[in-house]
């Protein structure tokens, strides 16, 4: 039996903090008081719960520091920034935890683990990376996880409920629930608990089964492309979206972005300087818009709109298949450089926003992006104009639900979730800055997920999917209800891997017996982009998208535009939103 009268050796509670409990003596307990008192006094915003040990061979200089009762600090560990641990966490020797960090309960932090969060500029290759700006984002751990020794954790990162993180191991993506984690980069080896079943109780390794779709796509992606091309007769051709249907802007893009994503190239038969001359002519040199197709092929007239529900589209498209190509516009976007942040106030406030919430979220996301490409080109627009747009957005999103415009009494959520989508991709996403109410809107977003009109899987559009899963894996770092979101993308990602179509891709509407014969539910090149993309935000979410081999890189990428695309953009945005509502640390 231990003395627990009996004296500790010198620096065994530093070291060995476990031990505290059992057998600190009486003055052990008061030099250990007297110091958290000190702490308190000198700190600004301290708070120390009942029977913490804290170090006093620990670096503890934080400016906000709260501590749960029983959570403990190792000797050697390093603290800076703002920490708030729950109930029974522990910081072991010579841990290094820095910036914005949240621990749940129970979290158990190995020695000579960092958790930083933060990160140092290093874009601008002229100045020293010591002296460029600083970001954070924060980093968030949930209840019960345990990380083990030396392992890394990066700024951004959620680490969900119940999570397990091998010794060793730099976590670069959010990590979900009850999962079990390792490696550099930490990679999903299984679940805590009993292995997920299929409905016939048959286990699943849906990692297995995503690396067979990506393997099957991949030998069949130059099929897929090759039976949408049109040869022309003066050796060129012509992308169409499905075999018998007109040329169109989009399919081109299409086309450049499934090549991309699965082959790592442009989509023969045409070079990629080919392709890049093309959609560079397309452009029109007054205006900067780029034109609608007609059956023949031929540019139809632009009008003088900065963008319209015609070619709105192609801002986005043409813009990110330029860039995978690895050129850009020709020209820049004239009409909407000139508009001033009173224009576009105006026509955010002219939009239907109420009655028809995706076309108004389409024009905040054409918006958005349009100015991104100008930025690019050294054209910085109207003063204010970015600011206008992010910050009307900011101001008008529902607090109760996190969206633009109010449900509808005939198609409930989903226009008002699908609206949601085009205007944050196109400014939050697209600028890499906080929605507004992130946990509202997964509220709401899961809540629509159960209106089997749209989620049911012989009613699923790769919009109305795409919709729900980048809102979902935008909001993530919040960690709020993830366990409810996991079960989600599993089960939207089991239905998408049976959209296949072998040799043909993906249809934008889910085939099915009742819906034969519809144009939707032929297989094409939108159809088969946005479902790859689908299929890897739903993997993300689910945490296996590794198995996958590919990363959205156009359109729908996950991580913002690099800084280099836009200038300072980023950082501008970043700090213009701080000042205007406070909020420092992104979705």
């Amino acid at each position: 039996m231990t003395d627990s009268n009996a004296a500790a050796p010198p620096a065994l509670f530093d070291y060995s903090p476990w031990h505290y409990w059992e057998r600190a003596t009486a003055d052990d307990r008061a030099r250990q008081h007297h110091f958290q008192q000190t702490l308190c006094e000198a700190g600004d915003e301290y708070s120390i719960g009942e029977d913490c040990y804290v170090s006093p061979l620990a670096a503890v200089q934080n400016e906000r520091l709260r501590l749960g009762p029983r959570s403990y600090i190792a000797a050697g560990a390093y603290l800076t920034g703002t920490l708030r641990a729950g109930r029974d966490c522990t910081v072991n020797p010579y841990a290094v935890v820095r910036g914005t960090i949240e621990l749940g309960d129970g979290v158990r932090i190995g020695a000579h683990t960092s958790l930083l969060a933060f990160n140092h500029g290093f874009e601008d290759p002229d100045t020293e990376v010591f002296r460029q700006p600083m970001s954070s984002q924060g980093i968030r751990i949930g209840d019960d996880v345990w990380i083990g020794s030396h392992v890394v954790v990066l700024d951004g990162i959620t680490v969900a409920d119940g999570a397990v993180i091998g010794a060793g191991s730099v976590v670069t993506k959010d990590v979900p629930a009850r999962a079990v984690v390792a490696g550099n980069p930490a990679r999903l080896l299984r679940r805590r608990g009993a292995p997920p079943t299929e409905p016939h109780g048959t286990p699943t390794d849906l990692a297995g089964r995503l690396a067979a779709f990506a393997d099957t796509a991949r030998a069949q992606a130059e099929d897929v492309i090759a039976r949408c091309f049109v040869p022309g007769p003066d050796g060129g051709g012509l992308f169409v979206d499905a075999p018998g249907g007109p040329p169109t802007v989009r399919a081109q893009c299409d086309a450049v972005e499934i090549a991309d994503l699965l082959l790592g190239r442009a989509p023969l038969p045409l070079s990629a300087d080919e392709q890049i001359a093309r959609l560079r002519s397309w452009q029109d040199p007054h205006t900067g818009i780029v034109g609608a197709l007609d059956e023949d092929g031929r540019q139809r007239p632009v009008g003088a709109l900065p963008f319209s529900e015609e070619t709105g589209y192609h801002f986005l498209c043409v813009g990110y298949a330029l860039d995978l190509l690895g050129s850009e516009f020709a020209h820049p976007l004239k009409g909407v450089a000139a508009l001033t942040a009173g224009d576009v106030v105006e026509h955010l406030e002219a939009l239907p926003w109420q009655e028809n919430p995706w076309y108004s979220g389409d024009w905040a996301d054409t918006l958005g992006t349009a100015l991104m490409w100008n930025r690019g080109k050294g054209v910085r627009g109207q003063p204010g104009a970015l600011d206008a747009l992010l910050g009307w957005l900011l101001s008008h999103a529902d607090p109760h639900t996190g969206l633009w415009g109010t449900p509808s009494a005939a198609d409930g959520l989903m226009p008002v979730v699908n609206g949601f989508y085009r205007a944050s991709r196109g400014t939050f996403a697209q600028y890499g800055l906080p929605v507004p109410y992130p946990e509202q809107t997964i509220d709401s977003v899961l809540r629509h997920a159960r209106d089997a009109r749209y989620t049911r899987r012989d009613r699923q559009t790769a919009c109305n999917i795409l919709d729900i899963a980048h809102p979902l894996w935008l909001t993530r770092a919040t960690g709020h209800r993830a366990d409810d979101v996991v079960t989600l993308a599993r089960q939207l990602l089991a239905d998408a891997l049976q959209h296949w179509v072998d040799g043909e891709g993906f249809a934008f509407r889910a085939p099915h017996p009742t819906t034969m014969g519809e144009r939707q539910t032929r297989p094409g090149l939108q159809g088969t982009e946005m479902w790859l993309a689908i299929v890897w935000y739903l993997a993300d979410l689910a945490g296996v998208s590794d198995a996958l081999g590919y990363r959205p890189r156009g359109v729908h990428r996950p991580e913002p535009v690099p800084v280099s695309a836009h200038g300072h953009t980023h950082a501008e945005c970043r700090l213009s939103q701080r000042r205007r509502v406070g909020r420092a640390s992104p979705s």
